[in-house]
């Protein structure tokens, strides 16, 4: 043990920024409490150590840190107390501070080393969190003054995360210190303040001004007596863990970063600069593999078969039958006679590597890719250095999942923007412009352009059917979801409290408590991730211990895992729900739009086209340049517009009777934009889709891309309701045509008498805009179309 005074801050010259003072008394009172409250054999050493304090003189005195040396034994009875009697102090980081952290006056061989030799780093990482010292110490003796004083839990955790370069391994290391508080008291000089907390709490959390709370609650109104306790944990292994975890997440990054961030930390689990990782997964087209991939080429193997120019045969062998059968496959070292067995491992050899190893992941219960492991100056220990990896192979399974997904969907992006199939009513432009250019190259023209395919003049149409308020829903159902599991969790540790007595059982009920209070409001994406973390690092280890080790609770623990199941499973039942209900809805009113475009077709050739969105969208485009050789006339367009109001008339009371086969209360909401003035669209190659041509015309598209939540002019009421089909409108002349249809489709039993005209609130670059709304009729029974 150490008793040199060592300095937290790296200021020497650091000041505490509240009265303090350095006693034993606080520490003599707990053990007087726990001599009066142990019942094992612990109570003797307790008692022993209490006769010794009592005593001793120091007891009453107010030490300083440099007196440690005269008081060595006593600190030596505090640090047999606190510390696990198997602890070795060459290995255990812990010391004994100030009452508020300032200076060290007892440290273990372990921490001191520590602090000797990464001391000049402290002082990096409070800047890194944009603290300096004091502000942080400052931000310690109010989070204690306001939880002891006022019962007031702040958000600062008195612990702080730092990392370094092992300079053995040359790798990153990352500990977590903590403060322990318990032994000290606070003295209050003079009447205790009054606090308005909601005005206090935002000033508790990290990077904001502690002006107010200063104002509020003078330092020199108190007084820190007694030692803090200081302990250093090498979390290294979690926060690789946590990083693999954040990249999983992090779908915005460049892929091959990802790998990069993601070997890096599989290199700090290792704890051995030499080991180098590679990961590559199984891509196919048409059930062939590839390996022309950016992904494949941090494959050792793949590297070195190209630069040492392995038989093609030779690779194909190995990757066929690896295939069949995948398996780890290891060799500590590249001999002579393995080389002779496996003869591309020569590849290998050639390009320095000494040790190889090969290991197979499984994305439910499919091979994904593979895991390579390798050395190029040291045999490597395959069997212990997967013992370290075995936490990470899930985690490392998703990321070959995800890559094989990206690549699946960029071919079928290729696919759906090269070779979408075109509709037949302009399947013939293209032809025509096809052959323009086939003819322009057959005549050797320099630099020949394909021209732009347009139909000019031609009527839009669009509607819009609508999920009612899915985003809600699908929080909605998360945060159902989360509290149904929470709260099996939390009946599942109260039933284990009753036979098994651990703290920690009643630390993880509390934590699932403050849970369930968390995500009572809106469930954010980080919300979701910290709580898996917690699931994943502290419950679901903590419930695995129990299953394996106590079978009388297995039957209880069984159902907690058992709601686990994505599919399956009650923490997924309302999301389930409500992606059954949704892809239902989608579903129906796809399959009676496919259906209707017949009707529409037969009337007069028409473009018809779909989008996906949280509903379905639709765009119509008719007119005489779509169908040159059929002259065109208005009423075909009349025709149309009709069969607009009416087939949304008919896809609410289809919705609408699907509430009974839905697993989740969902409506529509159906919106018709009526635009009368003819424009041209054109072909845009780049998109592989039509879009509209002209300033003019795209006022069109800005319009109807805005209107979909627009307003009641003077409300709050969105436009769009469920059970009513919207149209918005500039023209009176628009209004009065569409109101022709609606009194029709009200005769016929489609919709209710109940029209509405209404004004809309201006939108950005937009104003003038109203609409007419109209009650769909769900009781009546409609002829048969």
């Amino acid at each position: 043990m150490h008793t040199e005074v060592l300095n937290i801050s790296k200021d020497e010259c650091s000041v505490c920024q509240v009265e303090s003072c350095l006693t034993f008394n606080p520490f003599v009172e707990h053990l007087r409490e726990r001599v009066s409250t142990e019942k094992t054999l612990k109570s003797e050493f307790y008692r022993y150590v209490l006769e010794r304090f009592e005593q001793d003189i120091c007891i009453d005195l107010n030490m300083r840190p440099a007196d440690a040396e005269r008081h060595r034994e006593m600190l030596e009875l505090i640090y047999s107390i606190l510390t696990p009697p198997i602890a070795n102090e060459k290995e255990f980081y812990w010391a004994l501070s100030t009452p508020v952290p300032d200076k060290v006056f007892l440290s273990t061989e372990a921490f001191f080393d520590f602090h000797s030799s990464q001391r000049s780093n402290l002082y990096a990482i409070n800047e890194s969190r944009n603290e300096m010292f004091a502000d942080r110490q400052k931000r310690f003796i109010y989070s204690l003054i306001l939880e002891r004083l006022y019962g007031f839990s702040s958000a600062i955790r008195n612990e702080l995360l730092f990392s370094y370069v092992d300079p053995e391994t040359g790798l990153s290391r990352y500990f977590n210190i903590q403060t322990d508080p318990r032994f000290v008291e606070i003295e209050l000089k003079g009447q205790l303040p009054e606090l308005n907390f909601d005005a206090i709490e935002p000033y508790l959390h990290s990077n904001t001004s502690l002006d107010l709370i200063e104002q509020a609650l003078p330092l020199h109104l108190f007084k820190f007596k007694g030692f803090t306790v200081i302990s250093l944990t090498d979390i290294t292994l979690q926060h690789a863990m946590e990083n693999i975890r954040t990249e999983l997440v992090n779908h915005t990054a460049n892929e091959e970063e990802q790998y990069e961030h993601v070997i890096h930390s599989l290199k700090t689990i290792s704890e051995n600069q030499g080991i180098e990782f590679a990961l590559m997964p199984f891509l196919s087209i048409n059930n062939e593999p590839i390996f022309d991939n950016d992904q494949c080429s941090q494959s050792a193997l793949l590297k070195a078969a190209k630069e040492f120019h392995l038989a093609e045969e030779t690779f194909d062998a190995v990757v066929d039958d690896y295939s069949t059968n995948p398996r780890p496959i290891f060799f500590n070292s590249l001999t002579d006679e393995k080389i002779a067995k496996f003869p591309f491992l020569q590849v290998l050899k050639k390009a320095g590597i000494k040790s190889y190893g090969i290991f197979p992941v499984y994305y439910n219960k499919k091979n994904v890719g593979i895991m390579e492991v390798f050395s190029y100056n040291e045999i490597v220990f395959y069997e212990k250095l997967l013992s370290k990896l075995q936490a990470t192979i899930p985690m490392i399974a998703q990321l070959l999942q995800n890559s094989i997904d990206r690549f699946e969907a960029r071919i079928n992006s290729v696919i759906k923007n090269k070779f979408t199939s075109l509709q037949p009513s302009v399947q013939w432009k293209f032809n025509e412009v096809a052959w323009k250019y086939i003819r322009q190259k057959d005549k050797k023209k320099k630099n020949p352009e394909i021209e732009t395919v347009t139909f000019s003049h031609v009527y839009p149409l669009f509607g819009a059917i609508d999920i009612r308020n899915s985003t809600v829903e699908r929080n909605s159902a998360l945060q159902e979801d989360l509290k149904s599991l929470l709260t099996l969790l939390a009946d599942t540790l109260r039933a284990l409290s009753k036979h098994i007595r651990l703290s920690l059982t009643g630390k993880l009920i509390s934590k699932c408590e403050e849970w369930l209070d968390r995500i009572s409001g809106y469930i954010t994406t980080n919300d979701e991730l910290l709580l898996d973390t917690f699931l994943d690092n502290e419950v679901n280890p903590f419930l695995e211990h129990f299953r394996k080790n106590y079978p009388a609770e297995k039957e209880t623990i069984d159902k907690y895992f058992e709601a686990l199941n994505e599919e399956t499973g009650a923490a997924y039942a309302h999301r389930r729900n409500l992606e059954t209900s949704m892809q239902l809805i989608n579903t129906s009113i796809n399959q009676y739009l496919e259906a209707a475009q017949t009707e529409v077709q037969e009337s007069y050739p028409c473009y018809f086209e779909k989008f996906r969105t949280d509903g379905v969208e639709y765009d119509i485009y008719i007119g005489q340049s779509i169908a040159p050789q059929r002259a065109f006339d208005v009423l075909y367009l009349k025709n149309i517009r009709l069969w607009q109001v009416r087939s949304m008339a008919e896809i609410a009371r289809m919705t609408n009777g699907l509430a009974d086969q839905l697993s989740r209360p969902l409506q529509t909401t159906h919106l018709i934009f009526i635009h009368s003035n003819a424009i041209d669209i054109s072909f845009r190659n780049d998109e592989r889709r039509f879009d509209v041509e002209g300033a003019y015309n795209i006022r069109y598209e800005v319009i109807k891309k805005r209107i979909d939540k627009v307003l009641i002019a003077g409300t709050f009421e969105r436009l769009t309701q469920p059970g009513k089909i919207a149209m918005v409108y500039f023209n009176p002349g628009e209004a009065a045509e569409y109101d022709e249809y609606i009194r029709y489709l009200q005769l016929e039993g489609y919709l209710l008498d109940d029209l509405e005209y209404l004004e809309l609130e201006e939108l950005q670059g937009v104003s003038g805009l109203k609409a007419l709304r109209v009650g769909v009729n769900f009781e009546t029974e409609l002829p048969a179309n």
